[in-house]
């Protein structure tokens, strides 16, 4: 048999566009050359798609404060269709070489969101990763966690507001009601994307108006106090649980800036040092968030663990960062599952999951 071809699909237009950057590098320097040839397709800041060669299409590559896509000459459109020929160059009208499967590595807004998903579905080709719903249900912590919390998992109170009404947004009434500090964070933001964390009506105020510069709806919410325990699920109908880690922030909280940029910005210990009995609880929840929410393939589960030992979901990440110092690889690492064996474990649930519902029949009415 020949190689599979793997096309990675990485950077956007999201604010998250260059941890994509460093999640590609990663993904492309660990994949197994024997088994797959890849196909690199960047997509820059205004959203067009490059067709970029392994040699150099990354500038500042090992810098993750100047990390930048190599824009190409190439650039590349899809079209929708089943005959295994979704992509053709822009320039040439030439048909790009069959992707077998796509690994998409976008971050963040139009890649996480559901966006993404829907256009791979619509081309027909496979793709690593939850499908359409569960990412955009993810994606909106809002809706998220409506969900989880009707299914009676914990989640830390709080509000939900629209930017039709944001001058309903009383600090003084939301700290009687789940006192200080407050997050405040854009409802459809990853990786602590204009996050902040505020105590007093002034710094409510400053982190409101910028919480409404990324999206339309912003979530208020009690600050739980408690370690911040995250574990990564792997699988599609039978999904397991890697051991669960810790994140020591070194910073006021786990931010941005420490996630991806800043490596002494937090420790992480893998595993975390837990009971045997609170190790089990806490794979046995995020298994349950990861089906609740509709998941598939991949999902990183961040908690909160209080004194108590109550078990709080933060969020829930349907493309976990791949950058060297990210969680969801350096989990499954700890777990028994090298980062090589890691990717080509997600790019056989995707082919498996193409293949199911490749079996399902149209809704084609005979007239």
């Amino acid at each position: 048999m020949g190689k599979t071809t793997v096309g990675i699909i990485f950077g956007g237009k999201s604010a998250e566009h260059e941890v994509s950057l460093q999640s590609a590098k990663n993904i492309v320097d660990a994949i197994d050359k024997q088994k797959y040839d890849v196909v690199l397709i960047g997509i820059d800041k205004e959203g067009k798609w490059h067709i970029n060669d392994a040699s150099s299409y990354l500038i500042n590559e090992d810098n993750p404060k100047l990390i930048q896509l190599n824009k190409s000459n190439e650039t590349v459109a899809v079209v929708p269709g089943e005959t295994g020929h979704q992509l053709i160059y822009q320039s040439q009208q030439k048909v790009l070489e069959q992707l077998d499967v796509v690994f998409p590595i976008v971050h963040g807004t139009l890649g996480e969101d559901g966006s993404l998903q829907g256009m791979m579905r619509i081309a027909n080709l496979p793709f690593v990763g939850t499908n359409v719903l569960g990412s955009a249900v993810c994606m909106d912590k809002d809706i998220a966690k409506r969900l989880l919390k009707a299914a009676g998992i914990k989640v830390a109170a709080g509000y939900a507001f629209s930017s039709s009404n944001q001058q309903q947004i009383d600090f003084d009434e939301i700290k009687k009601d789940i006192g200080v500090p407050l997050f405040i964070k854009p409802a459809n933001q990853g990786s602590s994307v204009g996050v902040s964390k505020v105590s007093t009506k002034e710094e409510f105020d400053e982190a409101v108006e910028m919480a409404f510069q990324y999206d339309h709806k912003v979530i208020i919410e009690e600050g739980i106090v408690g370690r911040e325990i995250e574990c990564a699920v792997l699988g599609n109908e039978h999904p397991k649980a890697s051991v669960p880690g810790e994140i020591l922030p070194q910073t006021e909280f786990y931010s941005y800036e420490s996630k991806y940029i800043d490596e002494s910005g937090a420790k992480l210990e893998i595993p975390a040092e837990l009971s045997d009995e609170t190790v089990a609880r806490i794979q046995d929840e995020a298994i349950r968030v990861f089906q609740t929410l509709e998941c598939e393939g991949l999902a990183r589960v961040d908690f909160f663990l209080t004194d108590k030992g109550d078990i709080y979901v933060n969020e829930v990440n349907t493309l976990p960062g791949f950058t060297r110092i990210s969680m969801y690889p350096k989990l499954w690492e700890i777990s028994g599952i090298s980062y090589p064996d890691l990717i080509d474990n997600l790019i056989q649930l995707a082919l498996d999951r193409h293949q199911k519902d490749a079996t399902l029949k149209n809704a084609v009415w005979d007239e």
